[in-house]
């Protein structure tokens, strides 16, 4: 009888990841390039039934989650008007540099110039490689950037945007301050493809939807409960038990 409520305690477990995963992706509804995480259910382990059960029945031991990774699909371009604002079409990230010296990848487009002229995400991130340096003084509304990401100021070439891929976006580890690194599973950046753009003056939305992620928090939490009551059921069922061999 323990094995239903360790079955009950297990699908609890995961609608609980799920529930944190609904969460963090509605916390990330306003962010600039945000992909939604994706996850799906798996089953445990199973066992034969016990001696005197119907041949052939097995037992679950409930279910896990399992991350599929985060979405691939292109967020919706909104129109900013904001010179270092760039937003990207297609396949692919921005390759930046973190201050703790990681290589990361981003789709985050809101851009600035730092103290020193040098062209960094809204976090800190310092695009690379190499460096875009701008000539001291110069005026955000005096640069353009082209939609191969090459990067003028007052018409003189200032750089270009290294926009890169990997074999399996939807196999990045997600970090803090919006950004990706590699794993083994998504391969090394490598350079975007040509049909790879960047649009000056617009950013990607975030891929979330909220009225789906609403619906899917509340479809978990009606799970989780019923999980809950599947365990107050096998305590009491526990509870006759032990009555009746008093």
């Amino acid at each position: 009888m323990l094995e239903g409520m360790y079955t009950a305690a297990a699908g609890m477990a995961a609608q609980q990841r799920r529930l944190d995963s609904l969460g963090n992706d509605l916390a990330n509804v306003s962010t600039t390039g945000y992909k939604h995480v994706r996850v799906a259910f798996r089953d445990l382990v199973y066992t034969q039934a016990a001696r005197g059960g119907a041949d052939g029945v097995e037992l679950g031991s409930g279910a896990a989650v399992r991350t599929l990774g985060r979405t691939t699909q292109q967020g919706a371009i909104k129109q900013t008007g904001e010179p270092l604002d760039v937003a990207i079409t297609g396949e692919g990230f921005l390759a930046v540099r973190m201050p703790d010296g990681r290589q990361a990848l981003t789709r985050d487009g809101q851009l600035r110039l730092d103290a020193t002229g040098r062209l960094v995400t809204a976090t800190g991130g310092l695009l690379m490689d190499p460096s875009i340096t701008l000539p001291a003084g110069t005026q955000p509304d005096r640069i353009a950037i082209g939609a191969d990401g090459t990067i003028t100021a007052d018409g003189r070439a200032a750089g270009r945007l290294r926009l890169v891929t990997v074999t399996a976006p939807g196999a990045l580890d997600g970090g803090a301050d919006n950004v990706f690194f590699a794993t083994r599973g998504s391969g090394a950046p490598t350079a975007a493809p040509a049909t790879t753009s960047v649009q000056q003056g617009a950013l990607e939305s975030s891929t979330v939807d909220i009225g789906s992620a609403m619906t899917d928090m509340i479809s978990t939490q009606r799970a989780f409960e019923l999980a809950s009551k599947a365990i107050q059921m096998q305590d009491q069922m526990l509870e006759v038990a032990n009555g009746v061999k008093r």
